[in-house]
């Protein structure tokens, strides 16, 4: 049966006792104890008030000064720049990607780095033994490295092994899906397990400063498997994207807490391990001495970094009757769509009697809209047989009536193609003011740009 909950609060301090004495017991105070009524309560919900029993947390302003969390170099100056200048302290990170991608590659030369600059390292596999990996590190060349290497899946035996001896400065799980928890049943792997095992790590970092590093498994659609959750609880996601056809390699962050996520690290795979790319264009252009029909240079922005890719395009003319074909590898295919559309509708030029393919060479992947101007002057390229001068870069994004419009961070492009030897660049009319050594061709409206390729004056 209900009944009312007596309490006595003081008028000195306001604490809050449940029985009435002469001195108040934190502040001291003599006969400051006063009976407060209290509504009705039932015995569970005396058990479980909440608004009482905790320890006060400390709350402070938005205004307030707040030191820079300190970062730790990995020694890998594109691993640096994708996570946003290095390692956080107590962080966590997450990092995903096809199998035999590189990332346990990765993760170890950035492991010996710090080593090699006398910080802690703890290299936990719980696909691999320790053999294995202690082999891998000797084919890289990184075989003195003074790394901890151990062979684990158990959560409680990894933070127990951590907790005897000073905490790691990096601590490397790979991969989160092989650990096990023995305070949730079911196999590893599974959404409670990956749940719960990731919690107890991260708790140990974020209590020791450890920088955690777990390593995903991806399902067959590229998204990290496992529940959505995780990516959730961690603060960095690193996407490492690449065909394994081909040689270069991308890291992306798709969610950093201690930066930005518009940072791209490139890479390329060589017998001694992920090499860094200083310079991505040199992947992604093709050096030829002449001009080729269809082949157009095209500046893409990955955040601060600009990357020259060359877009291809072929068009084949069909007999009449046969259903052409649209072929896209690395853009988009509703965009190209559109621009077909556009050239047709409004510039009077026919590809519903040909098949059109448009290739990104090395295997890169393009998703900024600035590329439609140079996908349009490729089409136009194939169709008419007419090469663009190969030393002219195109930008700029296409309308659906046909007017080209300006795109973010133009200068940057322009300095970038500049200083790769490109001696002009077919622009939207709003950037054809901008100064460099380029010489610059605007068009308002995608009809001008057409008849500019075509030599119609």
């Amino acid at each position: 049966m209900a009944k009312a909950r007596k309490r006595y609060v003081c008028q000195a301090c306001g604490s809050v006792s449940s029985r009435w004495q002469g001195q108040c017991s934190d502040c001291s105070e003599w006969n400051s104890l006063v009976e407060d009524a209290a509504g009705v309560v039932t015995p569970f919900s005396a058990r479980h008030d909440l608004r009482s029993g905790g320890r006060a947390v400390e709350l402070v302003g938005l205004d307030s000064d707040v030191a820079l969390p300190a970062r730790m170099s990995t020694g890998i100056k594109e691993l640096d720049r994708a996570v946003g200048g290095g390692l956080v302290a107590g962080s966590a990170t997450l990092i995903g990607g096809d199998p035999g991608i590189g990332k346990s590659t990765l993760l170890l030369q950035a492991a010996a780095n710090i080593a090699a600059a006398g910080r802690p390292v703890a290299y936990i596999s719980g696909e691999e033994a320790a053999d294995q990996v202690r082999l891998r590190a000797r084919r890289l060349g990184l075989g003195q490295a003074p790394v901890k290497l151990a062979a684990a899946t158990s959560v409680r035996d990894i933070l127990t092994t951590l907790g005897d001896g000073a905490p790691p400065a990096l601590l490397v799980i790979d991969s989160i899906q092989t650990m096990h928890s023995d305070l949730i049943e079911g196999a590893p792997g599974t959404v409670s397990q990956v749940r719960a095992s990731a919690q107890e790590l991260i708790r140990y970092a974020k209590e020791t400063g450890t920088a955690l590093v777990l390593v995903g498994h991806v399902t067959k659609d590229g998204s990290i498997a496992g529940p959505r959750v995780l990516e959730h609880m961690v603060d960095t996601v690193l996407s490492f994207e690449g065909e394994r056809s081909h040689q270069y390699r991308i890291l992306r962050a798709a969610k950093n807490r201690f930066g930005g996520t518009d940072e791209i690290g490139v890479f390329a795979m060589a017998e001694q391990g992920l090499e860094e790319v200083a310079n991505p264009s040199a992947l992604f252009l093709t050096h030829r001495g002449e001009a080729v029909s269809g082949a157009t240079v095209f500046p893409a922005l990955e955040g601060t970094r600009p990357v020259l890719v060359e877009i291809q395009a072929l068009v084949v003319r069909l007999a009449s009757g046969a259903t052409p074909r649209r072929a896209v590898v690395g853009w988009d295919s509703g965009r190209l769509a559109m621009i077909l559309a556009v050239l047709e509708a409004r510039c009077g030029l026919s590809f519903s009697t040909a098949e059109v393919y448009l290739n990104i060479a090395g295997g890169y992947r393009v998703s900024d809209p600035a590329a439609d101007l140079a996908v349009a002057a490729a089409l136009v390229s194939a169709l008419s047989e007419r090469p663009v001068p190969a030393e002219t870069v195109a930008f700029g994004e296409v309308a659906l009536s046909g007017e080209l419009r300006p795109v973010a961070h133009g200068a940057l492009r322009l300095k970038e193609a500049a200083k790769l030897g490109f001696e002009s660049a077919l622009v939207p009319a709003s950037l054809a003011g901008e100064k460099g050594s380029l010489k610059l061709t605007g068009f308002r409206t995608l009809g001008q740009l057409v008849d500019h390729l075509l030599g119609r004056h």
